[in-house]
């Protein structure tokens, strides 16, 4: 048995079962995917056997492109999961043959005027005499040798869910911030993290007067939750330092204990310190922590005034999916 040819055997009747479904994708998906659109409710997904893992894997990228959307197993359905279903929904039921257990919930559905959306290869079957909106795939041939492990046909299904997620996507004239907002632990959406949404604000963020002492800066800073530093402002409020436990180790090297603890902060601060806006990419504000080797840095609004602190432990939070 030559193996390689064998795998490019399976591979053609796979690229030959998405050849027919381009072939019959007509006006039946435009009605699927504008009566999607303006579904006010959720897209339900169900199927059962291969057909329903599928399913489930169309479920889970309408919700990741902004359509509403969860699965529900056509079995468990039967058994009190229907109750679940509403008549604003709208159902994708994913069948090859259109006889499976789905065909059980035709009629509940029909009963509470749930629409129904049907791929299926066989355009005769129960299941798509009682639906709404029919996407046939058509009869495909599956590259088992025996002609009976599902693999054409959920290629095509799942091409098929994809085609309607994915337009769908574009219909919505969605961004790359809209989509990173339903992806916060990937790498996507922790690159579109605003500075603003990651920030530390509120008590999380010391300003005070530059007049002060190091003393009473001290004090603050070791507030709990604070980040180990301050930002400092004059007396329109804008900020014309920054002091942190880091200035405060490298004083002690120099000065007499006393006599720093009662010096006023505005002579030992770091003066015209880095910052960033609230617009800022958090990551491009967390790469310039980790190249300057600084742990925090204040952030400014237009006027200059301090809104809130960047702090690097926020970051790593993030990267570990612990933050936002």
């Amino acid at each position: 048995m030559n193996t390689i040819e064998s795998g490019r055997n399976i591979v053609r009747l796979e690229i030959d079962a998405l050849e027919q479904v381009l072939k019959n994708l007509d006006g039946q998906f435009d009605a699927a995917v504008r009566l999607i659109h303006n579904c006010r409710g959720r897209v339900i997904v169900t199927g059962v056997g291969k057909a329903g893992i599928i399913g489930q894997k169309i479920s889970a990228t309408l919700a990741s492109t902004a359509t509403p959307s969860y699965w529900m197993h056509a079995v468990e359905a039967r058994h009190g999961d229907l109750g679940r279903v509403m008549p604003e929904d709208v159902v994708l039921a994913l069948s090859n043959s259109g006889e499976t257990e789905v065909v059980q919930l035709l009629h509940p559905l029909k009963k509470l005027a749930t629409k129904i959306i049907s791929i299926t290869s066989r355009p005769d079957s129960t299941l798509a005499t009682y639906s709404d909106i029919v996407l046939n795939i058509g009869p495909i041939e599956e590259a088992c040798p025996l002609g009976l492990a599902p693999s054409c046909t959920t290629t095509a299904m799942l091409a098929l869910g994809d085609a309607l997620a994915l337009t769908l996507f574009r219909m919505r004239d969605m961004t790359r911030e809209d989509y990173a907002f339903f992806h916060p632990g990937g790498e996507l959406g922790r690159s579109l993290i605003r500075v603003k949404d990651a920030m530390r604000t509120g008590p999380l963020n010391p300003v005070a007067d530059r007049d002060i002492s190091v003393r009473e800066a001290i004090e603050i800073m070791s507030a709990e939750g604070s980040p180990g530093a301050i930002s400092l402002i004059n007396n329109d409020g804008k900020l014309t330092g920054f002091f942190t436990d880091g200035d405060l180790r490298r004083l002690l090297r120099t000065w007499e204990t006393d006599q720093l603890m009662q010096e006023p902060v505005g002579n030992v601060m770091s003066k015209n310190p880095l910052t960033v806006s609230t617009e800022n990419l958090a990551a491009e504000a967390y790469r310039i922590l980790r190249e300057r080797r600084i742990d925090n840095m204040p952030v400014v609004n237009d006027e200059g005034r301090p809104v809130g602190i960047i702090d690097v432990q926020d970051w790593l939070d993030i990267e570990k999916g612990e933050n936002l």
